[in-house]
Parts: C-alpha cells; sequence; structure tokens
C-alpha cells in the first residue's frame, strides 16, 4: 500500500474534499441529527451542532496522517456546503485492505450521488493508495446502502448475524467488496 492521505477528489457532479471546521455546521444541519440517516448507523446522531464540531475538528487534526481517508460530499453545482460524508474506516496493511463508510443527507437520497462518491474513493484507493481490497458491510434492514455497493461493482460476500451494533441494536452485516482484479475488468455505470 502506497498511503497518501485525504485527496481532492472530482466527479461529473461532485467534489470530495478535506473537512473543514466551518462544515460542522452543514454537517450538523443536512445529515448528522438526522435520526433517520443515522438509524443504521454506528454513531448517534448528533444532539447538537457542538457534536459536529467535534468530530470535524478531530477530522481536521488527522489529515497529517497518511493513512486517513475522510472526504465531505460536495455538489458541485450547489454552494460549498457538504452534503454527507465517505471515508476509510478501517485499513488492514497486512492483506491491503480498505474498510469504507458512508453517510449522505435525507434530502439527496435516491439521486445516485452516494454511488458516485463511492465508485470515486473506490478508483482512488486502487489507483493511488494500491489496496487490493475495498469492504463495507450494511445492516440487511437497510438494503438501500447494499444497492449502492452493488451499483459500484462490490460482490456480495455473506450476511454475519448478530455481529455488528448499530442504533438499533445488535444486528446482522451483510458485507460486500471488491478486489483490484476485479475492478480493473469492471467498467463503472454510475
Amino acid at each position: 500500500m502506497k498511503n497518501c492521505g485525504t485527496q481532492t477528489i472530482e466527479t461529473d457532479r461532485l467534489i470530495l474534499r478535506k473537512f473543514m471546521p466551518k462544515d460542522s455546521d452543514a454537517m450538523y444541519k443536512n445529515w448528522a441529527s438526522d435520526i433517520e440517516v443515522t438509524k443504521y448507523l454506528t454513531w448517534p446522531a448528533h444532539k447538537n451542532q457542538e457534536i459536529s464540531l467535534s468530530v470535524t475538528n478531530e477530522w481536521v487534526d488527522s489529515y497529517s496522517r497518511t493513512d486517513f481517508y475522510q472526504w465531505a460530499i460536495v455538489l458541485k453545482e450547489e454552494s460549498d456546503e457538504p452534503i454527507g460524508g465517505i471515508g476509510v474506516n478501517h485499513i488492514d496493511g497486512d492483506v491491503s485492505m480498505a474498510h469504507v463508510g458512508y453517510c449522505i443527507g435525507r434530502k439527496w437520497w435516491h439521486r445516485g450521488i452516494t454511488s458516485e462518491a463511492l465508485k470515486a474513493v473506490i478508483d482512488f484507493l486502487f489507483k493511488n493508495v494500491d489496496v487490493n481490497r475495498i469492504e463495507s458491510r450494511h445492516d440487511p434492514k437497510n438494503p438501500n446502502s447494499g444497492a449502492v455497493m452493488k451499483k459500484c461493482g462490490m460482490v456480495y460476500e455473506g450476511t454475519l448475524r448478530s455481529s455488528d451494533r448499530n442504533n438499533q441494536g445488535i444486528c446482522d452485516a451483510c458485507y460486500y467488496s471488491i478486489l483490484k482484479s476485479e475492478w480493473c475488468k469492471f467498467q463503472f455505470n454510475v
């Protein structure tokens, strides 16, 4: 692996960039305080804007590390205000694997934005970081998250029963992955 840290990524509709402390207001307003958005996530909805500020400050401090990858999802045609986030939640250098997670505000659901962001992050991790495996997981009660993974070429590997915990309690976890060899052959249609 060749860790290079969070770098700006541009797609047709999106700019994926580093978070800044000023993004905490948008984070709180657009997704982090919404219990519907965080329903199947492993972190609780933010109760106040100070929590969002603390999270963005922690991420800003972490950008000095070359093994830290966390992007704000910004629509090019709108303001520079983030509408969600996507990042690597875990890296295992021994097997050259990155585990990706994402979250987007409800107002922007079902518009292909998350798939576009995930595809861009997959491309970045394979091209720039030279990982061999990218994986993600979702609660089976949240099938739309799995649909995003499938749309980006990830393959369903199985469901681990009662293996995770989210805001609904102990839950199953559906795992998806894509290998670099598969990605090289896969033509993305996002």
